[in-house]
């Protein structure tokens, strides 16, 4: 078994020139996974590889494959993600992750960009002020979630209402209120953080719900699934596809 032609040709335009070590060592392997990846999934749908490109590196950074980020990288800036969407899918995954596992992608995703000529830092994206990103994060979850999240920062026992205010003046004041990604886009990536991830099947049910309420519909959704699913297996695309289908049985 080789690897087919067409796998061929599009591990040529993301990797020009590259020759994988593992074809080395580990023939029989990559020779499989190529043509799945490469070939078999990539032309299961019409999802642009822009598109592509940033689901998967958001899903890198849920499931915590530093190394194979550090390898896609390049990839995704041949095909048309810019060092800014790079950027705003690292700053924003820390809401959704953490800065102790985000932070080492931050440092790769810098040393990657250095290494290509770009100048840091990239210009500012931030629109809110410490002052404004309360009231901006709020309209952020009102404009995804619907009117029923007006108030939902002031909700809860009030030992813990302190955490729903943070959800909306830090996740969605600091982050969602950025330039660089729109909101579209923006529940895309999250909902990649989140499925990656595992354990968050509630959160990735509700932001399933979330993405379909702009627009990003099932069909898109599966299409995300479809194409991170090389990189992340088997069992969590398929709890992501249980939630995608679970919200759209309640839309």
């Amino acid at each position: 078994m080789e690897i087919t032609n067409t796998a061929k040709k599009y591990l040529e335009r993301m990797f020009p020139g590259y020759e994988s070590k593992l074809q080395v060592t580990d023939p029989e392997f990559i020779e499989r996974f190529d043509n799945f990846a490469f070939d078999e999934v990539v032309h299961q749908d019409d999802l642009d590889d822009r598109t592509r490109m940033m689901a998967i590196l958001s899903v890198l950074i849920g499931c915590q494959g530093i190394d194979e980020f550090k390898a896609m990288l390049p990839a995704a800036l041949n095909f048309g993600v810019t060092p800014v969407e790079a950027k705003e899918i690292v700053y924003q995954s820390v809401a959704y992750l953490g800065i102790g596992r985000v932070l080492p992608f931050l440092h790769v995703l810098n040393d990657v960009l250095t290494a290509g000529g770009v100048e840091l830092p990239l210009p500012g994206q931030a629109t809110t002020t410490m002052e404004t990103r309360l009231k901006a994060g709020i309209q952020a979850q009102v404009d995804i979630f619907g009117e029923s999240m007006q108030e939902f920062w002031k909700s809860g026992p009030e030992e813990s209402r302190h955490i729903n205010q943070w959800l909306a003046a830090n996740c969605f004041g600091d982050y969602y209120t950025r330039q660089g990604l729109d909101l579209k886009q923006r529940e895309m990536i999250t909902f990649c953080f989140l499925y990656a991830q595992g354990g968050c099947e509630p959160q990735a049910t509700s932001h399933a719900a979330a993405n379909m309420r702009l627009g990003n519909d099932k069909e898109f959704l599966i299409k995300i699934i479809s194409q991170c699913l090389p990189y992340i297996g088997y069992p969590r695309s398929l709890n992501a596809l249980r939630c995608v289908n679970e919200a759209a049985a309640k839309s």
